[in-house]
């Protein structure tokens, strides 16, 4: 699957606000790093506080900080705001049982999307971000689940 751009731009501003919810950060900021207009990312970012995720304050000092709740706002909640995820038609006119059986592949290809957007919050991003930048290795003391893994030691 393909994201559009605004929608992107919408994953990293919120990444970035959720990281450090206190903070007003400044659009040019996120501009800067992510090396797109910041005139775009406004637009991106005008509709997120239209949707509750973030908030603006103008002014020295101002931007935008993040307001959701990194728990229950999920990847999905984000991306439904700049992409379509009505049910797509995979048929064309008149279709053979070839092209019906090709279409409820990609029908359920679309559900399994939505459904593993939806249950993918940012606060699980956080830590998936969080591990990526450690090199994508796992604390040692913990394994993927987060309970602690005993070493066993060989002589």
């Amino acid at each position: 699957m393909k994201l559009q751009v605004n929608t992107l731009l919408a994953l990293y501003s919120v990444m970035e606000f959720a990281a450090d919810p206190q903070r007003h950060i400044p659009a040019s900021e996120i501009a800067d790093k992510y090396g797109i207009s910041a005139h775009h990312l406004a637009k991106v970012l005008a509709e997120l506080a239209r949707a509750g995720v973030v908030t603006s304050v103008r002014g020295v000092g101002g931007g935008y900080r993040f307001t959701a709740n990194v728990r229950r706002l999920t990847l999905m909640d984000i991306i439904q705001l700049f992409e379509d995820f009505s049910p797509a038609s995979h048929q064309h006119g008149d279709t053979t049982p070839v092209d019906r059986a090709i279409g409820q592949v990609l029908t359920e290809i679309d559900q399994i999307t939505r459904a593993t957007f939806s249950s993918i919050t940012v606060a699980t991003m956080l830590r998936l971000v969080e591990r990526q930048e450690d090199g994508g290795k796992l604390p040692d003391a913990e394994d993927a689940k987060g309970t602690q893994r005993t070493q066993k030691k060989t002589f």
